[in-house]
């Protein structure tokens, strides 16, 4: 047994490695997908294509109890890789880093260890392999394509580098933000400096409104409300002589539960608005919205508890993170259509595991690979020593 599982996490490693340096971008992950399809052939587990770049994958199907789903994302992200690794992205401006190589290759270990055990497996489980969750709702486009139909749980994950190895997070409720983005394009009359009376000025409204727009958080929402309302961008190019005619600004909204965001956009759209008027010059806003809040269901979060605390000890729970941290996941989409949990998996061990994610230096820790292998196999209904020993 203990021979079989060192080969698995062997294979499971090579795997995520080999994901890792032939990254792809949301909605071009051609290559990827047919790395899964065909490492799933080779365990003898049938597919379906979903939501093209997609995979699903069903064991046990005929089983009588509940129908589980468990999910990895795919993609990468436009980021140039700085990490120095011997299997670094070899297609430049392109990197996983934000470790969905090591969900892929853990969810593919996990369909290995249930693949042996299948007879065993008290209800059906299916595999989501889901491409575009960096700002694409592959999600929603898999649900689209019946990736939930049948099934009456599902539980996913993800990395973080904020907390230690061997801790995680998985609470009733919010565990991360819904997002947004906005741009604001000032209209005004460019001109010469020399003559501001001549010209309407869009560049000091575009500062004013940034200002402004940071109280939304601080004075206009409750204390208790978890949000955020970022100014990311200015864009006002000009001579040092000289007004443009046009300003923009853009940013971030970041919001803890979904009935923030009418009355975020509305006070964005309103002080946006009203500072343009005041300084002479017209103000369009447009409010994108992206993901909802991921809002784990009571009943699914307690079982997925009971296997981090089987697989990482009674100690696991990650009791002082502020919860719902303000990054964002498609996930979300799930778990607006049936029950189901999502929990963030701490990875800090030595300081290149800390580096957050989205960063040209983020490494993903192998060290989770085995007992996340596990979790899933435990949320799959398998005892643990079906799984693999643990370490």
């Amino acid at each position: 047994m203990q021979a079989s599982w060192s080969r698995l996490l062997d294979e499971t490693l090579t795997l995520r490695h080999l994901l890792h340096r032939l990254p792809e971008l949301t909605w071009q992950e051609h290559n990827t997908a047919e790395l899964i399809r065909n490492a799933l052939d080779r365990l003898h587990i049938p597919w379906r294509a979903c939501a093209r770049h997609g995979t699903l994958a069903t064991l046990a199907p005929t089983a009588g109890g509940d129908h589980i789903a468990l999910r990895a994302d795919i993609d990468a992200l436009p980021i140039t890789e700085a990490t120095g690794l011997d299997y670094q992205s070899e297609n430049r401006g392109c990197m996983h880093a934000c470790g969905h190589d090591g969900h892929t290759a853990v969810l593919w270990g996990a369909a290995a260890l249930l693949k042996r055990r299948e007879a065993e497996l008290p209800g059906p489980v299916t595999l989501l392999f889901q491409p575009a969750e960096e700002g694409g709702h592959g999600a929603r486009e898999m649900i689209a394509e019946g990736a939930l139909d049948g099934i009456d749980r599902i539980f996913g994950w993800h990395n973080w580098p904020a907390i230690p190895l061997g801790k995680a997070a998985c609470p009733d409720g919010p565990v991360m933000s819904g997002n947004g983005t906005f741009e604001i394009t000032l209209t005004g009359k460019g001109g010469h400096a020399s003559q501001p009376e001549l010209c309407r000025n869009p560049v000091v409204a575009v500062g004013a409104i940034a200002v402004n727009l940071q109280q939304i958080v601080a004075q206009r929402l409750a204390p208790q409300d978890a949000a955020v309302v970022a100014v990311t961008s200015i864009d006002a190019p000009s001579g040092s002589t000289t007004f443009p005619d046009t300003a923009k600004l853009g940013g971030s909204i970041r919001l803890g539960r979904p009935g923030l965001r009418e009355p975020i956009n509305a006070l964005i759209r309103q002080i946006s608005e009203n500072i343009a008027h005041s300084y002479g010059v017209v103000a369009q806003v447009e409010i994108v919205p992206r993901y909802e809040a991921t809002i784990n269901h009571a009943c699914a979060a307690r079982v997925y508890r009971e296997a981090l605390a089987g697989e990482m000890g009674e100690h696991w729970n990650m009791e002082n993170l502020p919860l719902p941290i303000m990054a964002s996941e498609d996930f979300s989409y799930y778990l607006d259509n049936i029950p189901g949990a999502f929990a963030l998996v701490g990875m800090a061990q030595e300081e290149r595991f800390a580096i957050p994610c989205h960063s040209p230096r983020y490494q993903f820790n192998d060290a989770l690979i085995a007992p996340m292998v596990r979790t899933f196999c435990r949320l799959a209904g398998l005892e643990p020593q079906e799984c693999g020993p643990p370490g």
